[in-house]
């Protein structure tokens, strides 16, 4: 099965990316798929005789790199055709509701990692996380999926168990009014590794029948991806190493001070974010004027030469969140510096655009370089609409883009509206006070439950903590 085949990723990919020292994780492109792909021998789970698994390390428009598996038996037919995630798991787990309303919603293309539960709670359908591999399907294929696994052994049920194959019979008519819309319903998904996703067929505008939200993981969830703390992975090496071969040593209290990290950089080794690609990334500890402490660091790849920066906060939460409305119609409107947070929503009114927080991650730019950064992103994600065979579609989205462009060279005024729950986002004003100019409207809110929620506050307890 292609499962069996999954230890050997790492070894071939790494060898096949030795010998031609490029991304290890490649945009779809039908003439070179069969060339890119990986063969592996494994054994069949239905006659037991030995088959061949197919690798493809590939990249989702608008998602995630991916691994394909395609088994198939050349002795008894046996076929069987997976997707896992090869991406790193998110820091937050993502919950996606759908309301599925038209034909379209149907066609929509869903990926599902091991970890995803699906709900349906029209008809009371749920799927339980990790009962099922992950795939690339749509929304009507996860019906079809479950109608299919219901109408196995059926006219056998119906001898021995007439009842009860009398009540999944009306449930697969329920299922089945689903599929032909006699009534709208929501797909609701959610991942707690935050690798699933639901495709935008209106992209790059927003999308009003989506809403996706991400939530902190507990500590049982962490353990179930099989990610720890440093205390817990202590505890763990004290059963089996002795004190003095620890893996992870707590830093004598005032060996690194805050002085020592404002004047020193730090490297650690990560992965490429753009091939997966082993390298490393440079980390400053620095202040912005006017605003606060925050961290800065850069990557930069030896093997694709794909160039990061990214900026997080240094500092906590705020007691209010922050919204920046920025105009742009001249040429000074877009030098103004922006500290963009990696809880930042970014808005474009005029093109109907938003981008979520962690479409673009933290950084420190200008409000030229984030217009130029949504842009790059979108346009360089657009295999989507060049495989489409919808005209009116690759219509839309190159319009889009004109507008785009119209933007940045002046010649349409804008608005860049930046919306941070956390306020722990920046943009300069140009005003000798410091105050804000005419072209900048700066407006302090009270966070909603739901935001406090995403940012983990609604189970913070800050008075009388050590109560149980």
């Amino acid at each position: 099965m292609a499962t069996q085949a999954t230890e050997n990723i790492t070894t071939n990919s790494e060898s096949v990316q030795d010998e031609k020292k490029g991304p290890l994780f490649k945009e779809i492109d039908a003439d070179e798929a069969v060339n890119e792909a990986t063969e592996i021998e494994s054994a069949c789970m239905n006659c037991f005789k030995t088959g061949v698994t197919r690798l493809l390390l590939t990249k989702i428009p608008f998602f995630k790199e991916v691994v394909l598996m395609s088994f198939k038996c050349e002795f008894c037919g046996f076929e069987n055709n997976e997707i896992q995630s090869a991406s790193e798991i998110q820091k937050k787990g993502v919950h996606i509701k759908l309301e599925v309303k038209s034909g379209s919603d149907l066609n929509r293309r869903v990926v599902r990692s091991d970890y995803t539960s699906v709900k349906i709670p029209e008809v009371e359908l749920e799927i339980p996380s990790q009962s099922q591999k992950g795939e690339i399907t749509t929304v009507e294929g996860i019906i079809d999926r479950t109608i299919r696994g219901l109408s196995q052994d059926q006219d056998k049920r119906r001898i021995e168990h007439p009842d009860a194959a009398a009540a999944i019979d009306a449930y697969i008519e329920r299922l089945n009014d689903l599929k032909s819309l006699k009534t709208n319903f929501t797909l609701e998904l959610d991942d707690i590794s935050g690798n699933s996703f639901v495709e935008n067929p209106l992209a790059p505008a927003h999308d009003p029948n989506c809403k996706t939200t991400h939530f902190t993981r507990s500590k049982e969830q962490d353990q179930l991806l099989g990610l720890y703390d440093a205390n817990e992975v202590q505890e763990g090496e004290k059963k089996i190493l002795k004190e003095d071969k620890q893996l992870l040593k707590p830093i004598p209290e005032g060996e690194w001070t805050l002085e020592d990290l404002h004047g020193e950089v730090l490297q650690f080794q990560t992965l490429c974010p753009e091939c997966r690609s082993p390298c490393e990334t440079n980390m400053k500890l620095t202040k912005i004027p006017h605003f606060k402490e925050v961290v800065i660091m850069a990557t930069v790849c030896d093997v694709c030469g794909c160039k990061t920066n990214e900026v997080k906060s240094g500092g906590g939460i705020e007691d209010k969140g922050t919204r920046f409305e920025v105009r742009v119609d001249c040429k000074e409107d877009l030098t103004r510096d922006v500290l963009k947070s990696e809880t930042c929503n970014l808005l474009i009114p005029e093109l109907d655009c938003e981008v979520g927080p962690s479409a673009l991650g933290g950084r420190f730019t200008t409000v030229e370089g984030i217009l130029t950064a949504m842009k790059d992103q979108i346009e360089g994600n657009d295999v989507m609409f060049q495989d489409s065979t919808d005209e009116a579609f690759k219509n839309r989205f190159k319009g889009f883009i004109e507008k785009f462009e119209k933007i940045l060279s002046l010649e349409m005024p804008a608005t860049l509206v930046l919306d941070d729950p956390a306020g722990n986002s920046y943009v300069q004003s140009l005003s000798d006070t410091d105050e804000p100019d005419d072209k900048l409207k700066v407006t302090k809110y009270v966070r909603s439950y739901e935001q406090n929620e995403e940012l983990g506050l609604n189970d913070i307890k800050t008075e009388n903590y050590e109560e149980s």
